[in-house]
């Protein structure tokens, strides 16, 4: 089981969203480098960093910050946000990170992913992001007709690492993980599930712990951590013990 901390970035700045708007964010770090060192320094391994310009644009003036928190820590980068050409994959994973997430493409696109994750065998992350079961892309603004339950059957059998999850009503909201939801999802699939959106109290952590949640791979700790409803070294105590 992973615990992935969350650095989205906007405008340079490490911040929150809720529930997915651009406009409803709130800063909480002016330098990401910064709060990725601090996660390495309450004992994280891994960070899930998120362009959050590129998700929307397609392009961001972000990518700097995001070499310089490959190079200057020792954290396992999980990287997602606008990467929509080979190009920028290759460009990504030749820099050392360690997991990319695409979100869009993996919609439009799919022949396309599954060569990539062929080509780059338990590199490549699905982003599926729903609404009501049904996806949402390009920085969840649009809503496709796509349901999710449809989709992943297009990955079965593939090099696909994982599925990341999110529940777009749950995120930035603090309102708990949606275990049943993704837990369908997980069972649908034979690709590992991570799950995202509302993680909000240590109760959810001994969650994810329990026997019934081992088919997941991990969550994604974004808002709990930084208005500190969680405290890290408990967390990462309960996630690195022998289960519950």
């Amino acid at each position: 089981m992973i615990l992935f901390p969350a650095i989205d970035i906007k405008n340079g700045e490490c911040v929150r969203l809720r529930l997915g708007e651009m406009w409803d964010s709130k800063i909480y770090n002016s330098n990401p480098l910064s709060q990725a060192i601090k996660f390495q320094e309450m004992g994280f391994d891994w960070v899930h960093i998120v362009d959050l310009d590129a998700a929307v644009n397609g392009k961001s003036e972000n990518k700097p910050i995001i070499e310089e928190i490959i190079k200057k820590t020792k954290l396992k980068v999980q990287l997602g946000g606008g990467i929509r050409t080979t190009e920028m994959i290759d460009y990504w994973l030749s820099l050392g990170v360690e997991k990319l997430v695409l979100g869009t493409m993996s919609i439009t696109n799919i022949s396309l992913v599954k060569e990539v994750a062929n080509k780059y065998p338990q590199k490549i992350v699905l982003a599926l992001d729903s609404k009501d079961e049904f996806i949402c892309i390009e920085g969840w603004k649009k809503q496709t007709e796509v349901n999710i339950f449809d989709l992943i059957k297009e990955y079965e059998n593939t090099e696909i690492d994982s599925i990341l999850h999110t529940d777009i009503n749950r995120d930035g909201m603090l309102e708990g993980l949606n275990f049943r939801g993704s837990k369908k999802l997980a069972m649908a699939t034979n690709i590992s599930v991570i799950l995202s959106g509302g993680l909000n109290s240590i109760e959810d952590i001994k969650k994810l712990k329990t026997n019934e949640n081992s088919i997941f791979k991990g969550a994604i700790i974004g808002k709990a951590l930084y208005e500190k409803k969680i405290d890290p070294i408990e967390a990462l105590k309960i996630i690195d013990s022998e289960g519950l």
